[in-house]
């Protein structure tokens, strides 16, 4: 299984990032080989401690070279915890969990900081093999990714 974990102070409110995250439709809009995005359902995640919780399933479209793939994933948004929670539904992977936790910045209301912690595996294991060769930088691209586009969103 490959994992990556990295972590962030960004100058924008932990609200501020929590709401790009999981703002998963415009992904195709600025993430690196997300070709689409679409929502399959979205709904409050019922009897759970936070009461704006909600539960989407959505599909993923990742095109890289001749490697073009649909996968699906349930994500949790938790926002009153300021976490967001990935995990795997269907698609060419064995498994996917990630974690996104979003926390107060040590420099006021403004700042966050943002950990990011993400695991999988595919179920071909040539396949994953050759992306475990380059897994920690294309994760490190993503979180680029969503950094840059806070600045083009909150300056």
């Amino acid at each position: 299984m490959s994992t990556h974990h990295e972590e962030k102070f960004l100058p924008h409110s932990p609200q501020q990032m929590f709401d790009l995250v999981a703002d998963v439709a415009q992904y195709p809009h600025f993430l690196p080989w997300t070709a689409a995005a679409r929502i399959r359902s979205r709904q409050p995640l019922a009897g759970h401690a936070d009461p704006l919780a909600e539960v989407m399933e959505a599909d993923l479209v990742i095109s890289f070279k001749l490697f073009r793939e649909r996968f699906g994933s349930r994500v949790t948004l938790l926002p009153t915890q300021g976490q967001i929670l990935t995990q795997y539904l269907d698609g060419p992977l064995r498994d996917l969990q990630s974690v996104w936790q979003f926390a107060q910045g040590h420099t006021g209301p403004t700042s966050c900081k943002v950990i990011f912690d993400v695991d999988f595996e595919f179920r071909n294991p040539i396949l994953g093999g050759v992306i475990g060769l380059v897994f920690g930088e294309a994760m490190t691209r993503v979180v680029r990714a969503f950094e840059t586009r806070a600045k083009a969103l909150y300056g």
